[in-house]
This record gives structure tokens, C-alpha cells and sequence, in this order.
């Protein structure tokens, strides 16, 4: 898995496109696809996934942080036995960085910014790759052996 982050705008999806290329298929909750955690219907062997603090911020609307980063990590554990099944497979998994910067004043929004954090942790953790994006510039934080091209 390829987790990609950055700040809003900063050419995250420019990026990935320049990278992969776009023959793979691309989820997006900016476009109000739902979060999945099964992609048995992917006739692809490359998977994008876009805009998953907003997937995030919908499981903070009804659960509290601990049981919403239970249910992330098993979300996780699910693209990434999906990734494994095939050799071939790759995913990628674009967030846009909302933790920096003024706290929000509302409960629901720091929570959502607490959980976001939270689960970029984790992605990082279990990732093979790690890229920050900023102004359209790439800087790779994690690489390991394990990582795909």
C-alpha cells in the first residue's frame, strides 16, 4: 500500500496521476463513493482510493473515536488482504492532511481532526510507502523493502 497526504490542493491527485498512470480504478469520496472495505468487484490491478478524511469524518458522526479507529483498522486490514491476494496488485491511498493548524472550536470537528490523525498513523504504519505531497513536489517519508512499483 502507497499512502499518499498533504495539504488540501497541494497536487496530491496530479501526482498519483503522473506516477500510475490511470489505468487503474479510482474511488473517490469527493464524488460520494461510499467507503468500502471490499473490492471483489475491481477488474483492476490498480486501486486509488481519494479523499479519506471524508470517509473518516462520516464514521465520527456516529461512533466515538476509539470504536471509529477500531473500525478504520479493520478497513485497513481489508484493502490491504485485497492488495495481497494478487502479486500484481496496488494500492494507493490519497488523505488530505487536516490536522495542522487552528484547533477547531466544535466538538464533531476535533474529533474528526483527532480520528484523521489518528488513522494516518496507522495507514503510515502499515503502509510500504509513505509520500507527502506539497506544491506538486513529492518527499518520501517511508520505503520499504516490500514496496511495488
Amino acid at each position: 500500500m502507497h499512502f499518499i497526504t498533504g495539504g488540501a490542493f497541494n497536487g496530491k491527485r496530479a501526482w498519483v496521476k503522473n506516477t500510475y498512470g490511470l489505468t487503474g480504478s479510482w474511488l473517490s469520496a469527493y464524488q460520494e463513493t461510499p467507503l468500502t472495505e471490499n473490492f471483489n468487484h475491481i477488474n483492476s490491478d490498480l486501486l486509488v482510493l481519494e479523499g479519506i478524511e471524508i470517509w473518516i469524518k462520516e464514521l465520527t458522526k456516529t461512533y466515538d473515536s476509539y470504536r471509529s479507529r477500531e473500525i478504520w483498522i479493520q478497513i485497513i486490514n481489508n484493502w490491504l488482504s485485497w492488495e495481497k491476494a494478487e502479486l500484481e496488485r496496488r494500492l494507493v491511498v490519497i488523505g488530505t492532511d487536516i490536522t495542522k493548524g487552528v484547533v477547531p472550536i466544535e466538538r464533531e470537528n476535533r474529533l474528526w481532526r483527532d480520528v484523521t490523525g489518528w488513522a494516518y498513523q496507522d495507514l503510515s504504519a502499515m503502509a510500504d510507502k509513505v509520500d507527502v505531497i506539497w506544491y506538486g513536489l513529492n518527499q518520501t517519508i517511508k520505503q520499504t523493502g516490500d514496496e511495488k512499483q
